[in-house]
């Protein structure tokens, strides 16, 4: 493992960028389910690729390393990865989770993990003194997002995370939009960064995954045990594939951000938009402290029109920009977050935290600028009635 001094550089040398065996710069896809034994209890380091294989270990060295972490883990899918994560908790525990945070995260802990009676409270973390109010005895744990999805609202993860060490609580924290290269929670003092690797570390609408990331050799063993136990393992080709994208994530976003900001600063002066959420803008009210916390404000933009324009005709007026689930690729996505990817929090939470029905959110791609803005302008023009 290799860590250098900067990232863009561990990016592509960090982990394990050589195969010892064969000197491969690349490690290989060890595509096999299970490893020939020397003996009894003689192995060569691996068994069974649900416990270990040198692919995913690559991978897991890696965003370990980009994290500041003491071990990585690759999963599935970014739900698979905070569902081993909530594993370390018990029945009767309860999270805080940020007031807006992805609807599957939000699924996961309302209708899966309720089963198991570990319960969830929504939170204002935005406020570290309403965030302390929340604390009662059953919260073990607390789940930013920052910038959350989909108002892009910015926690400040030191103060929060300070507050929760004082109460006992495990801070876990989705790095997924900012990305390691952007913003480093484990540095900020979280526990667990977790990613939907899908996203931008993927950043080719290629792959499904998922990363988790601790802080301590104690949080270490007890993921590795519900990693193995629950088997919801990366598998070795979406392990390299992941590997592959991570090594251009620093060329990608600094393209990606470059376009964000000028994306939204043109939302935000064209007349008729009502309303604009990225903090890399001045005027936006979690721009100081993400300023202070990360490098730029990142790629995701929500936005609103106003009431004279048609939400639907804008989005059948695009067409370079694809409505899709899902962000982070190197195309632009744009969504509606109230019937698609927050569909699954009921509408009266919805409202309360302000995910409104007009409510827009964009991922902004990697193609040439003007292209974006025309498609932006040209269907905000088409959907004024």
């Amino acid at each position: 493992m290799a860590v250098y001094k900067n990232i863009e550089t561990t990016l592509i040398h960090g982990g394990i960028p050589i195969d010892e065996r064969t000197g491969a710069v690349n490690i290989p896809i060890y595509q096999t389910s299970t490893f020939k034994q020397d003996g009894l209890g003689k192995m060569r380091g691996y068994e069974y690729s649900r416990t270990g294989n040198p692919t995913r270990e690559a991978l897991e060295a890696l965003i370990s390393d980009l994290e500041g972490g003491c071990a990585g883990f690759a999963f599935a899918s970014g739900l698979a990865a905070e569902t081993a994560v909530f594993s370390l908790l018990h029945s009767g525990d309860r999270v805080l989770i940020s007031s807006n945070v992805y609807g599957g995260t939000f699924r996961l802990l309302n209708q899966v993990f309720d089963h198991f009676n570990i319960n969830y409270t929504i939170s204002d973390t935005e406020n570290p003194e309403s965030f302390e109010a929340d604390i009662t005895d059953d919260v073990k744990a607390v789940l930013i997002e920052s910038p959350a999805n989909p108002l892009m609202t910015v926690t400040d993860i030191r103060a929060v995370a300070d507050i929760a060490h004082r109460h006992g609580l495990l801070v876990i924290v989705d790095n997924t939009f900012m990305t390691p290269y952007i913003q480093r929670p484990l540095e900020l003092g979280a526990d667990i960064v977790v990613h939907s690797a899908t996203k931008y570390l993927g950043g080719h609408s290629d792959v499904v995954a998922g990363l988790a990331v601790v802080s301590t050799d104690e949080l270490a063993q007890k993921l590795a045990f519900i990693q193995n136990s629950t088997g919801g393992v990366l598998a070795p080709f979406d392990s390299f594939l992941l590997i592959r994208g991570i090594k251009t994530l620093g060329v990608r976003l600094d393209r990606h951000v470059q376009n964000a900001l000028t994306a939204a600063k043109f939302l935000s002066t064209h007349p008729a938009v009502k309303s604009v959420h990225y903090p890399g803008l001045e005027t936006d009210r979690g721009y100081k402290v993400n300023r202070r916390q990360a490098k730029n404000g990142g790629v995701m933009i929500s936005f609103e029109l106003k009431e004279n324009y048609d939400i639907n005709k804008f989005f059948e007026s695009l067409t370079l920009i694809t409505l899709a689930e899902s962000l982070g690729g190197v195309e632009s996505l744009v969504c509606h977050p109230s019937s698609m990817t927050h569909a699954s929090i009921p509408e009266e939470i919805r409202k309360k935290v302000g995910i409104t029905d007009g409510l827009i959110r964009l991922s902004i791609g990697i193609e040439n600028i003007t292209d974006i803005l025309a498609d932006l302008d040209n269907a905000i023009a088409q959907s004024e009635v």
